[in-house]
């Protein structure tokens, strides 16, 4: 992780205090990476119709993966000051977790966005995270309303004048 040497501004602030979109027309396009997280919890229950594809709804991993990709390409139109971006690759992946409370089991997501651009992709990758798990939550709350989203965040990005970042590895 990288530690900033000066006190960092909030860039979404004019002089006067008035939000404002930032203003990347003289950055250079480059290629841009962000990798974000997040893990829901839910019963072994749930987990075994998710795993087993009995859910009445369908694929749940499935449509969550293609309602991630759609979020992160719509991120904009959600976020007010995000930039639209042309993004080059969104990919979702899913992975059965271990939780942190005994009784309950879930899914991690992990969301890997790129652009070549003037501006990074960390808000559509964490979008992408959170509208997955979202669509996890909504196709299986029939059986289990006590579902929870954990944890979601960047892991690291690439690209841009601020170069690299990535959270330091657990053990």
């Amino acid at each position: 992780m990288s530690i900033p040497t000066t006190t960092p501004t909030l860039t979404h602030f004019d002089a006067q205090g008035q939000a404002h979109m930032v203003d990347v027309g003289a950055k250079p396009a480059t290629h841009r990476i962000a990798v974000a997280t997040g893990r829901i919890e839910m019963q072994p229950a749930t987990l075994a119709i998710i795993e087993a594809g009995t859910a009445k709804k369908g694929d749940v991993l499935g449509i969550a993966r293609i309602a991630g990709i759609q979020a992160a390409k719509k991120t904009s139109d959600l976020i007010p000051l995000c930039h639209p971006l042309a993004l080059t690759r969104v990919a979702v992946e899913f992975e059965v977790a271990g939780m942190q409370y005994p009784g309950t089991v879930g899914i991690a997501c992990t969301a890997t966005v790129e652009t070549i651009g003037q501006t990074g992709v960390e808000m559509e990758a964490l979008t992408a995270v959170q509208i997955a798990l979202l669509t996890i939550y909504d196709m299986c709350k029939a059986v289990d309303r006590g579902m929870s989203v954990h944890e979601v965040r960047v892991l690291e990005k690439h690209g841009g004048r601020s170069g690299r970042f990535a959270v330091a590895a657990e053990n």
